[in-house]
């Protein structure tokens, strides 16, 4: 089992500033399964920390998965019908291809959890592996 990382924790453990700091950088901190960063959310997380923050935090982040603390997860060519599936069936709650490409992750690795601060939106997908993907922090 891994714990598969949407932007909003990624981006939150590493601003201090955030509200959510606290709770998504204990999340990281104490998982005790495999962190998996899809990459759709690498370009999401750098344009935040740049803009708010300077390159310094992307480069720490970088420096991390290079030392392996996360692994970062392409899509594979199968993947793209299911983000297009994704963002068209659910056209109306704004799934675009950023959320779409982290639950097809979670679908294709077959995980029954997302950390991800957007519940809003990830509640109402269904993906075909499980009833409901766990959300977490809850």
């Amino acid at each position: 089992m891994a714990l598969i990382l949407d932007t909003g924790p990624l981006y939150a453990s590493l601003d201090r500033s955030d509200r959510d700091h606290h709770r998504c950088r204990r999340l990281i901190e104490e998982a005790d399964e495999p962190l998996i960063i899809p990459s759709a959310v690498l370009p999401e997380v750098d344009y935040l920390v740049s803009e708010r923050m300077g390159p310094a935090p992307m480069l720490a982040l970088l420096r991390d998965v290079d030392a392996g603390a996360y692994r970062v997860e392409d899509l594979v060519a199968e993947d793209y019908a299911r983000v297009l599936e994704l963002m068209d069936r659910y056209s109306d709650a704004e799934i675009g291809y950023v959320d779409a490409s982290v639950l097809t992750v979670v679908e294709r690795l077959r995980e029954p959890k997302v950390a991800t601060l957007d519940h809003r939106r990830f509640r109402i997908v269904r993906l075909r592996h499980i009833d409901a993907v766990e959300m977490v922090p809850a």
